[in-house]
Protein backbone atom coordinates (compact mmCIF):
# COMPACT_ATOMS: atom_id res chain seq x y z
CA UNK A 1 0.00 0.00 0.00
CA UNK A 2 1.29 3.57 -1.20
CA UNK A 3 1.12 5.54 1.89
CA UNK A 4 1.97 9.37 2.40
CA UNK A 5 2.92 9.58 6.16
CA UNK A 6 3.36 13.28 7.80
CA UNK A 7 6.62 13.82 9.44
CA UNK A 8 6.84 16.55 12.03
CA UNK A 9 10.73 15.48 12.83
CA UNK A 10 9.76 14.20 16.01
CA UNK A 11 10.06 10.63 17.49
CA UNK A 12 6.55 9.52 16.93
CA UNK A 13 5.76 10.16 13.34
CA UNK A 14 9.58 8.60 12.26
CA UNK A 15 8.66 5.73 14.40
CA UNK A 16 5.47 5.60 12.52
CA UNK A 17 7.64 5.78 9.18
CA UNK A 18 9.57 2.83 10.05
CA UNK A 19 6.81 0.65 11.31
CA UNK A 20 5.08 0.96 8.17
CA UNK A 21 8.25 0.37 6.26
CA UNK A 22 8.39 -2.99 8.13
CA UNK A 23 4.86 -3.69 7.55
CA UNK A 24 5.84 -3.61 4.26
CA UNK A 25 4.20 -0.47 2.76
CA UNK A 26 5.13 1.95 0.12
CA UNK A 27 6.11 4.71 2.58
CA UNK A 28 6.69 8.86 1.25
CA UNK A 29 7.53 11.10 3.95
CA UNK A 30 6.70 14.35 3.74
CA UNK A 31 6.84 18.29 5.93
CA UNK A 32 3.88 20.55 5.84
CA UNK A 33 5.71 23.94 5.76
CA UNK A 34 3.22 25.73 7.82
CA UNK A 35 4.16 28.90 9.55
CA UNK A 36 6.45 30.87 7.32
CA UNK A 37 8.08 33.57 10.31
CA UNK A 38 10.33 33.01 12.85
CA UNK A 39 9.72 29.93 14.95
CA UNK A 40 12.15 27.72 17.41
CA UNK A 41 9.25 25.32 18.72
CA UNK A 42 7.21 22.89 17.72
CA UNK A 43 6.69 21.21 14.41
CA UNK A 44 7.39 24.61 12.27
CA UNK A 45 11.21 25.34 13.41
CA UNK A 46 13.86 24.45 10.96
CA UNK A 47 15.40 22.11 13.16
CA UNK A 48 12.49 19.84 13.08
CA UNK A 49 11.85 20.24 8.94
CA UNK A 50 15.72 19.15 8.96
CA UNK A 51 15.25 16.17 11.45
CA UNK A 52 11.99 14.67 9.23
CA UNK A 53 14.46 14.88 6.23
CA UNK A 54 17.41 13.10 7.98
CA UNK A 55 15.21 10.09 8.94
CA UNK A 56 13.66 9.79 5.63
CA UNK A 57 17.59 9.56 4.40
CA UNK A 58 18.14 7.24 7.09
CA UNK A 59 15.02 5.05 6.31
CA UNK A 60 15.79 5.10 2.49
CA UNK A 61 12.02 7.03 1.82
CA UNK A 62 11.12 9.71 -0.36
CA UNK A 63 10.49 12.97 1.56
CA UNK A 64 8.58 15.76 0.38
CA UNK A 65 7.42 19.08 1.71
CA UNK A 66 3.98 20.84 1.28
CA UNK A 67 3.99 24.65 1.34
CA UNK A 68 0.61 25.40 3.32
CA UNK A 69 1.49 28.47 4.81
CA UNK A 70 -1.70 30.11 3.54
CA UNK A 71 -3.92 28.02 4.17
CA UNK A 72 -2.02 27.94 7.68
CA UNK A 73 -2.15 31.83 7.65
CA UNK A 74 -6.09 31.45 6.83
CA UNK A 75 -7.24 28.89 9.28
CA UNK A 76 -4.82 28.88 12.29
CA UNK A 77 -3.07 31.87 12.32
CA UNK A 78 -5.44 34.36 11.45
CA UNK A 79 -8.42 33.14 13.52
CA UNK A 80 -5.77 32.60 16.39
CA UNK A 81 -5.52 36.81 16.38
CA UNK A 82 -8.69 37.50 15.84
CA UNK A 83 -10.35 35.27 18.40
CA UNK A 84 -8.29 37.33 21.25
CA UNK A 85 -9.48 40.67 19.87
CA UNK A 86 -13.10 39.24 20.93
CA UNK A 87 -11.67 37.68 24.20
CA UNK A 88 -11.78 33.90 23.08
CA UNK A 89 -9.43 31.43 23.65
CA UNK A 90 -8.60 29.74 20.71
CA UNK A 91 -7.36 26.26 20.79
CA UNK A 92 -4.80 26.61 17.74
CA UNK A 93 -3.34 22.85 16.97
CA UNK A 94 -6.63 21.56 16.77
CA UNK A 95 -7.74 24.41 14.25
CA UNK A 96 -3.95 22.95 12.44
CA UNK A 97 -5.15 19.66 12.95
CA UNK A 98 -9.14 19.63 11.27
CA UNK A 99 -7.73 21.66 8.36
CA UNK A 100 -3.80 21.65 7.27
CA UNK A 101 -2.89 17.77 9.17
CA UNK A 102 -5.66 16.16 7.44
CA UNK A 103 -8.00 18.40 5.50
CA UNK A 104 -5.46 19.29 3.16
CA UNK A 105 -3.13 16.26 3.12
CA UNK A 106 -5.99 14.26 3.07
CA UNK A 107 -7.26 15.88 -0.44
CA UNK A 108 -3.50 16.04 -1.48
CA UNK A 109 -2.50 12.00 -0.52
CA UNK A 110 -5.83 11.45 -2.21
CA UNK A 111 -4.86 13.68 -5.38
CA UNK A 112 -1.19 11.83 -5.84
CA UNK A 113 -2.78 8.52 -5.63
CA UNK A 114 -1.54 7.32 -2.13
CA UNK A 115 -3.57 4.56 -0.44
CA UNK A 116 -3.56 6.14 2.61
CA UNK A 117 -2.40 8.55 5.03
CA UNK A 118 -0.76 8.51 8.16
CA UNK A 119 0.31 10.61 11.07
CA UNK A 120 2.35 9.92 14.18
CA UNK A 121 -0.57 10.71 16.33
CA UNK A 122 -0.91 8.48 19.90
CA UNK A 123 -4.83 7.59 18.57
CA UNK A 124 -6.47 4.26 17.37
CA UNK A 125 -9.05 3.91 14.85
CA UNK A 126 -11.36 1.05 15.75
CA UNK A 127 -14.61 -0.79 14.80
CA UNK A 128 -17.19 0.00 18.04
CA UNK A 129 -19.59 -3.17 18.86
CA UNK A 130 -21.44 -2.53 15.48
CA UNK A 131 -18.53 -2.68 13.24
CA UNK A 132 -18.65 1.29 12.77
CA UNK A 133 -15.12 2.98 12.30
CA UNK A 134 -14.80 5.52 14.97
CA UNK A 135 -11.26 7.16 16.37
CA UNK A 136 -10.33 5.57 20.10
CA UNK A 137 -8.29 6.38 22.72
CA UNK A 138 -4.46 5.64 22.39
CA UNK A 139 -2.81 3.02 24.10
CA UNK A 140 -0.72 5.56 26.18
CA UNK A 141 -3.20 7.14 28.08
CA UNK A 142 -0.80 10.08 29.00
CA UNK A 143 0.30 10.10 25.38
CA UNK A 144 -3.37 9.85 24.29
CA UNK A 145 -4.40 12.53 21.62
CA UNK A 146 -7.65 11.38 20.51
CA UNK A 147 -9.03 14.73 21.85
CA UNK A 148 -6.97 16.38 18.89
CA UNK A 149 -8.13 14.09 16.10
CA UNK A 150 -11.56 14.36 17.48
CA UNK A 151 -12.74 16.05 13.83
CA UNK A 152 -12.29 13.27 11.68
CA UNK A 153 -15.18 12.31 9.55
CA UNK A 154 -16.07 8.51 8.58
CA UNK A 155 -14.98 8.85 5.08
CA UNK A 156 -11.58 10.37 6.64
CA UNK A 157 -11.26 7.31 9.22
CA UNK A 158 -11.38 5.05 6.12
CA UNK A 159 -7.93 6.80 4.96
CA UNK A 160 -6.12 7.39 7.99
CA UNK A 161 -3.16 5.29 9.69
CA UNK A 162 -2.28 5.89 12.91
CA UNK A 163 0.61 3.33 13.35
CA UNK A 164 1.90 4.45 17.21
CA UNK A 165 -1.63 4.51 18.35
CA UNK A 166 -1.54 0.83 19.72
CA UNK A 167 2.00 1.70 22.02
CA UNK A 168 3.13 3.17 24.72
CA UNK A 169 5.51 5.88 24.37
CA UNK A 170 8.43 4.36 26.04
CA UNK A 171 8.34 1.34 23.40
CA UNK A 172 7.89 4.22 19.88
CA UNK A 173 10.98 5.41 21.94
CA UNK A 174 12.82 2.41 21.77
CA UNK A 175 11.89 1.05 18.66
CA UNK A 176 13.64 4.60 17.37
CA UNK A 177 16.46 3.39 19.23
CA UNK A 178 17.23 0.19 18.20
CA UNK A 179 17.57 1.59 14.14
CA UNK A 180 19.28 4.35 15.39
CA UNK A 181 16.83 7.03 14.29
CA UNK A 182 18.29 10.34 15.40
CA UNK A 183 15.01 11.92 16.56
CA UNK A 184 14.62 8.36 19.31
CA UNK A 185 15.76 10.95 22.15
CA UNK A 186 13.92 14.36 21.08
CA UNK A 187 12.08 15.70 23.27
CA UNK A 188 8.19 16.02 22.59
CA UNK A 189 7.39 19.48 21.31
CA UNK A 190 4.51 21.20 23.86
CA UNK A 191 4.38 24.43 22.73
CA UNK A 192 2.11 26.55 19.98
CA UNK A 193 4.36 26.22 16.72
CA UNK A 194 4.20 29.52 15.43
CA UNK A 195 5.17 31.52 18.84
CA UNK A 196 8.80 31.68 19.38
CA UNK A 197 10.25 30.97 22.60
CA UNK A 198 11.88 34.27 23.22
CA UNK A 199 8.58 36.91 22.81
CA UNK A 200 5.48 34.30 23.77
CA UNK A 201 2.08 34.88 23.33
CA UNK A 202 2.37 38.68 24.82
CA UNK A 203 4.87 39.14 22.18
CA UNK A 204 2.99 37.57 19.05
CA UNK A 205 0.05 39.30 19.72
CA UNK A 206 1.33 42.66 20.56
CA UNK A 207 2.71 43.04 16.83
CA UNK A 208 -0.43 42.50 15.62
CA UNK A 209 -2.83 43.65 17.82
CA UNK A 210 -3.54 46.86 20.23
CA UNK A 211 -3.76 45.48 23.61
CA UNK A 212 -6.36 47.77 25.78
CA UNK A 213 -6.59 47.74 29.48
CA UNK A 214 -9.55 46.99 31.27
CA UNK A 215 -11.44 47.38 34.69
CA UNK A 216 -11.48 44.00 37.11
CA UNK A 217 -14.39 43.56 39.15
CA UNK A 218 -15.97 41.36 41.45
CA UNK A 219 -19.33 39.38 41.27
CA UNK A 220 -21.23 42.39 43.04
CA UNK A 221 -19.39 45.31 40.95
CA UNK A 222 -16.90 46.60 43.32
CA UNK A 223 -13.49 47.89 41.78
CA UNK A 224 -10.40 44.87 42.42
CA UNK A 225 -7.88 45.90 40.02
CA UNK A 226 -7.17 46.40 36.75
CA UNK A 227 -5.26 45.17 33.79
CA UNK A 228 -3.34 45.77 30.91
CA UNK A 229 -4.38 43.64 28.15
CA UNK A 230 -7.86 42.62 28.20
CA UNK A 231 -6.80 40.30 25.17
CA UNK A 232 -4.69 38.08 27.35
CA UNK A 233 -7.18 36.92 29.95
CA UNK A 234 -8.77 34.05 29.52
CA UNK A 235 -11.62 32.24 31.83
CA UNK A 236 -10.48 30.60 34.67
CA UNK A 237 -7.31 32.93 35.11
CA UNK A 238 -5.87 33.10 38.41
CA UNK A 239 -2.42 34.37 38.45
CA UNK A 240 -1.53 37.80 36.70
CA UNK A 241 -3.87 39.95 37.35
CA UNK A 242 -2.17 41.37 40.33
CA UNK A 243 -5.11 41.27 42.59
CA UNK A 244 -3.11 41.45 45.89
CA UNK A 245 -3.31 38.83 48.74
CA UNK A 246 -6.60 37.21 50.76
CA UNK A 247 -8.67 34.25 49.08
CA UNK A 248 -8.27 33.01 45.61
CA UNK A 249 -9.93 34.56 43.03
CA UNK A 250 -10.53 33.84 39.45
CA UNK A 251 -11.79 35.26 36.12
CA UNK A 252 -15.26 33.82 35.99
CA UNK A 253 -16.26 37.20 32.71
CA UNK A 254 -13.83 38.66 30.00
CA UNK A 255 -16.08 41.63 28.24
CA UNK A 256 -13.34 42.60 25.22
CA UNK A 257 -15.57 45.30 23.93
CA UNK A 258 -16.75 46.49 27.39
CA UNK A 259 -13.24 46.56 28.69
CA UNK A 260 -14.05 44.77 31.75
CA UNK A 261 -12.69 41.25 34.09
CA UNK A 262 -15.43 39.80 36.16
CA UNK A 263 -13.62 37.71 38.68
CA UNK A 264 -14.65 35.49 41.62
CA UNK A 265 -14.65 32.81 43.54
CA UNK A 266 -13.90 29.00 42.69
CA UNK A 267 -17.20 28.65 43.14
CA UNK A 268 -18.65 30.83 40.52
CA UNK A 269 -16.84 29.52 37.74
CA UNK A 270 -19.16 26.58 38.74
CA UNK A 271 -21.86 26.01 35.67
CA UNK A 272 -24.62 23.36 35.18
CA UNK A 273 -24.60 23.82 31.08
CA UNK A 274 -21.94 24.98 28.49
CA UNK A 275 -22.93 25.85 25.02
CA UNK A 276 -21.59 24.63 22.18
CA UNK A 277 -20.96 24.91 18.26
CA UNK A 278 -19.47 23.94 15.33
CA UNK A 279 -20.02 20.44 16.38
CA UNK A 280 -17.89 17.86 14.49
CA UNK A 281 -19.82 14.48 13.59
CA UNK A 282 -17.84 11.78 13.06
CA UNK A 283 -21.02 9.78 11.63
CA UNK A 284 -24.72 11.08 10.34
CA UNK A 285 -26.11 8.69 12.72
CA UNK A 286 -24.30 10.30 16.11
CA UNK A 287 -26.55 13.12 15.93
CA UNK A 288 -29.36 11.08 16.21
CA UNK A 289 -28.32 9.00 19.10
CA UNK A 290 -26.23 11.19 21.12
CA UNK A 291 -29.19 13.85 21.42
CA UNK A 292 -30.18 13.41 25.57
CA UNK A 293 -27.80 10.42 25.83
CA UNK A 294 -25.12 10.65 28.33
CA UNK A 295 -21.74 10.97 27.45
CA UNK A 296 -18.04 11.69 29.03
CA UNK A 297 -16.57 15.14 28.27
CA UNK A 298 -13.35 16.03 27.87
CA UNK A 299 -12.49 19.93 28.04
CA UNK A 300 -8.72 19.50 27.54
CA UNK A 301 -6.44 18.23 25.73
CA UNK A 302 -5.19 15.53 29.21
CA UNK A 303 -8.36 17.04 30.87
CA UNK A 304 -10.22 15.00 33.15
CA UNK A 305 -13.54 13.42 32.04
CA UNK A 306 -16.87 14.70 33.40
CA UNK A 307 -20.25 13.28 32.74
CA UNK A 308 -22.94 15.31 31.03
CA UNK A 309 -25.91 14.23 28.63
CA UNK A 310 -26.15 16.31 25.07
CA UNK A 311 -29.21 18.70 24.46
CA UNK A 312 -30.37 20.86 22.06
CA UNK A 313 -32.81 23.71 22.02
CA UNK A 314 -33.88 27.01 19.78
CA UNK A 315 -29.92 28.40 21.10
CA UNK A 316 -28.29 25.49 19.51
CA UNK A 317 -26.53 22.31 21.67
CA UNK A 318 -25.45 22.32 24.76
CA UNK A 319 -24.27 19.98 27.51
CA UNK A 320 -26.06 19.53 30.59
CA UNK A 321 -23.48 18.45 32.99
CA UNK A 322 -24.43 15.97 35.83
CA UNK A 323 -22.51 17.86 38.58
CA UNK A 324 -21.88 21.87 38.52
CA UNK A 325 -18.30 22.02 36.34
CA UNK A 326 -15.41 24.50 36.27
CA UNK A 327 -16.64 26.59 33.35
CA UNK A 328 -14.43 25.87 29.80
CA UNK A 329 -13.10 29.04 28.36
CA UNK A 330 -15.02 29.74 25.08
CA UNK A 331 -12.97 28.88 22.16
CA UNK A 332 -12.36 25.98 23.36
CA UNK A 333 -13.04 22.04 22.45
CA UNK A 334 -15.28 19.63 24.38
CA UNK A 335 -14.68 16.16 23.11
CA UNK A 336 -17.60 13.43 23.79
CA UNK A 337 -17.07 9.89 24.06
CA UNK A 338 -19.21 6.74 24.58
CA UNK A 339 -19.73 5.75 28.62
CA UNK A 340 -17.14 3.32 28.19
CA UNK A 341 -14.71 6.40 27.83
CA UNK A 342 -13.05 4.41 24.70
CA UNK A 343 -14.83 5.93 21.26
CA UNK A 344 -15.17 9.19 20.33
CA UNK A 345 -18.87 10.65 19.28
CA UNK A 346 -18.45 14.29 18.65
CA UNK A 347 -16.96 17.68 19.56
CA UNK A 348 -17.89 21.05 19.54
CA UNK A 349 -16.50 24.25 20.63
CA UNK A 350 -17.36 26.80 23.50
CA UNK A 351 -19.77 29.53 22.57
CA UNK A 352 -19.83 32.77 25.25
CA UNK A 353 -22.25 32.30 27.41
CA UNK A 354 -23.82 36.20 28.11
Amino acid sequence: MKVLLAMSGGVDSSAAALILQQQGHDVTGVTMRLWGGESDTGCCSVSDVDDARRVAQQLNIDHLVFNFSDDFNEHVVAPYVDAHIKGITPNPCIECNRHLKFDRLIERGRLLGFDAVATGHHARIEPDNNGVLRVTRGADAKKDQSYVVHMLSDEDLSYVLFPVGHMQKSDVREVAQQAGLRTASKPDSQDVCFIGSTVGREGFLGNRIEFRPADVVDTDGQHAGRVQAVELVTIGQRRGLNLGGGDKRYVVDVDVPGQKVVVGSEEDLLVTRTQISDIAWPHRDDVRDCMGARVLVQGSAHGARSSATLRHDNNGYYLEWDSPQRRIAPGQSVVWYDETDTYVLGGGIVQVAR
